[in-house]
């Protein structure tokens, strides 16, 4: 059975968050977590967040144990972006993009 968890416009970028996502992917929920509490980065505190979130989904919802489950699937995608402007010579202005990331994770007790 999969069970799945989202954080959405989770404010940093997509690039940032998939370097953190791409070493949980395929461990043992429980190794993933304890990869994640080591890990130096923000983005990683979210992670765990939407991890221990999917983990908390599959036992009150559906009465799976944390022991036997699996990260099948870990991504961070494209949410939104700010637009914002600034000053530059000659009265011209400069495009700044702020953008925001989706974190999914599905877990597996296969």
């Amino acid at each position: 059975m999969e069970v799945q968890a989202l954080l959405k416009n989770f404010r940093m970028s997509p690039q940032k968050v998939r370097e953190v996502v791409r070493q949980i992917r395929g461990l043992p929920a429980v190794e993933a977590k304890h990869v994640l509490a080591f890990i130096p980065r923000k983005s990683a505190r979210a992670v765990a967040k939407t991890l221990d979130s999917a983990i908390a989904n599959a036992e009150n919802n559906n009465g799976l144990k944390a022991e036997n489950l699996k990260v099948r699937e870990a991504h961070a995608l494209t949410a939104g972006r700010l637009k914002r402007f600034t000053p530059k010579a000659r009265g011209s202005a400069g495009p700044i993009i702020k953008r925001s990331s989706h974190i999914k994770i599905v877990l597996s007790d296969q």
